[in-house]
């Protein structure tokens, strides 16, 4: 026995060490996601409403009439319940609370395959290092817990581990927290559907082809499938009920927001996300063909369908990214048995590579830098000061309070400071938010008129005069700028480098 325990080297050790740390650091971010601020303005007006939803949309003066459908109403009220009750602390509270979901999420998935601790972490560390551009304060980490919840049951369901009924009560409370329990249905009925093939397959003698996968018994998944109708089914039980499911539909079949919003775009070489997602996915090819042998069909087809779904749309990457733990795991730990009998068989010793990969682990903790945590702090606890290091236009929002008779009542704002403005703004009434682009009522189409007045050369200035717009934030040498300093109908009473307030004219 050597080590800190048996058949474990010590520098097994500071090995963890550093992946939790690095992991730990990933996992915390600064709150700069856009839709962030509209979601905490929604649950601050929720407590103050004791928990009464609204029935209309209560924060744009462009679409007043529209029946909001709040998917994340349930975590709204929770973050915002944290953030008024720890004070000064609870922005950071909120960071503290997503990196615990996330990690979560990220450690179930982890969690079903049987591999060392060290294995483990450091898949996690890699994974995480290429969903770094998706991480943070975002409402969609709660279905990427859903989904590993209902990934981790799954696994040991099928083993007799756990009982079919739990997953109503995880599906009635993740269709309140967030709207992404769609994915949880999809993949459970994906799975459900490749057992029932499955089973058909060695009814018929087929059996090599599910050689490492346990498979269930008809009456069993008769059960399940009778779980899964009703996880259905109870997922109506929110405020909204059928209106949450046509909501989400509706958002999801809209043309324009997928041709037009970025993270519904395809994935692409350009991005350092598009970059670091595609030599993952070549690097875990090559692991699997090198290291996996087993005959996992299921597991198969699960990624093969999330790996479509993330290489169409940005936004579906960190689904993909989660059900490719496991495998990645399992990739991991054969390569490092191999890789250490062979270092084992020339040198005699591991240590030597050991210590290598605590080298480059340093490297990537160093690569993060102590401006990290003074990000994630300074979010955290000052979130004011933090923003004059940001895009995000606080300045402007500090003069606008200050000089309130200077501005007018209908506000021209963009798209990405939507939910920023209402956070800092409460007061003021915005043109357009991340809620928004799926919104249609008679003429006004919000998003498209957005774009038309933003994107379009030269922008339509008419749907400013539309929506009665009387004063604007305006990004800084954006052409919209450019083309209202052009027009003698507007004037500006403050501008600095990131954004310009104009005034229209009497």
């Amino acid at each position: 026995m050597t080590g800190t325990s048996a058949g474990r080297p010590a520098t097994d050790v500071p090995l963890q060490a550093l992946l939790w740390l690095f992991i730990v650091s990933m996992l915390a971010q600064p709150l700069v996601e856009p839709d962030f601020g509209w979601h905490l303005r929604a649950g601050l007006d929720l407590l103050e409403h004791n928990w009464h939803l609204p029935a209309i949309d209560p924060y744009s003066h462009t679409v007043p009439e529209w029946p909001w459908v709040n998917h994340a109403w349930l975590t709204d009220g929770l973050l915002a319940l944290s953030f008024k009750s720890l004070g000064e602390g609870g922005a950071l509270s909120i960071i503290l609370i997503f990196a615990v979901v996330t990690g979560t999420a990220f450690w179930l998935a982890a969690a079903t395959v049987r591999a060392s601790l060290t294995s483990k972490l450091l898949a996690l560390a890699i994974v995480l290092w290429v969903a770094l551009p998706f991480l943070g304060a975002r409402t969609q980490m709660i279905s990427l817990l859903g989904l590993a919840v209902v990934i981790y049951w799954w696994e040991r369901h099928r083993r007799g581990v756990t009982v079919p009924w739990v997953l109503l009560c995880v599906f009635l409370v993740w269709a309140n927290l967030h709207g992404g329990f769609t994915a949880g249905l999809f993949s459970l009925g994906l799975l459900l559907a490749g057992t029932c093939l499955g089973r058909l397959m060695i009814d018929r003698g087929v059996r090599p082809v599910f050689r490492d996968e346990p498979l269930l018994s008809w009456t069993r998944i008769g059960q399940l499938a009778l779980v899964f109708c009703l996880a259905a089914v109870i997922t109506l039980l929110n405020p909204y009920g059928w209106l949450l499911h046509r909501e989400i539909f509706e958002s999801l079949s809209d043309r324009f927001m997928i041709e037009t919003l970025r993270e519904w775009q395809p994935v692409s070489l350009e991005s350092r996300a598009g970059r670091w997602y595609f030599v993952y996915l070549i690097v875990l090819a090559l692991g699997a063909g090198l290291f996996y042998r087993k005959r996992e069909p299921l597991r198969w087809l699960l990624l093969a369908v999330f790996l479509v779904f993330s290489l169409r749309h940005l936004r579906n990457i960190p689904l993909f990214l989660l059900l490719s733990v496991s495998l990645c795991v399992e990739v991991l730990e054969e390569a490092t048995q191999r890789l250490a009998r062979a270092i084992r068989t020339i040198s005699g010793s591991t240590r030597g590579w050991r210590f290598a990969a605590l080298l480059m682990l340093a490297l990537g903790l160093a690569a993060l830098g102590p401006d990290h945590w003074q990000s994630v702090f300074r979010s955290g606890l000052t979130p004011a000061q933090y923003f004059r290091g940001t895009e995000y236009p606080i300045e402007a929002v500090e003069w606008i309070r200050a000089h309130r008779d200077q501005v007018g009542t209908k506000l021209f704002n963009g798209y990405g400071i939507g939910g920023f403005l209402l956070w800092w703004l409460p007061d003021t009434k915005i043109f357009i938010d991340g809620r928004m682009p799926a919104w249609r009522v008679g003429d006004r189409w919000i998003f498209y008129d957005y774009v038309a007045v933003t994107a379009w050369q030269p922008p339509e200035l008419g749907v400013l005069s539309k929506y009665g717009v009387d004063w604007a934030i305006v990004e800084t040498a954006s052409p919209l700028a450019v083309a209202l300093e052009a027009t003698r109908a507007w004037e500006s009473p403050y501008r600095d480098r990131k954004v310009i307030l104009y005034v229209r004219r009497p």
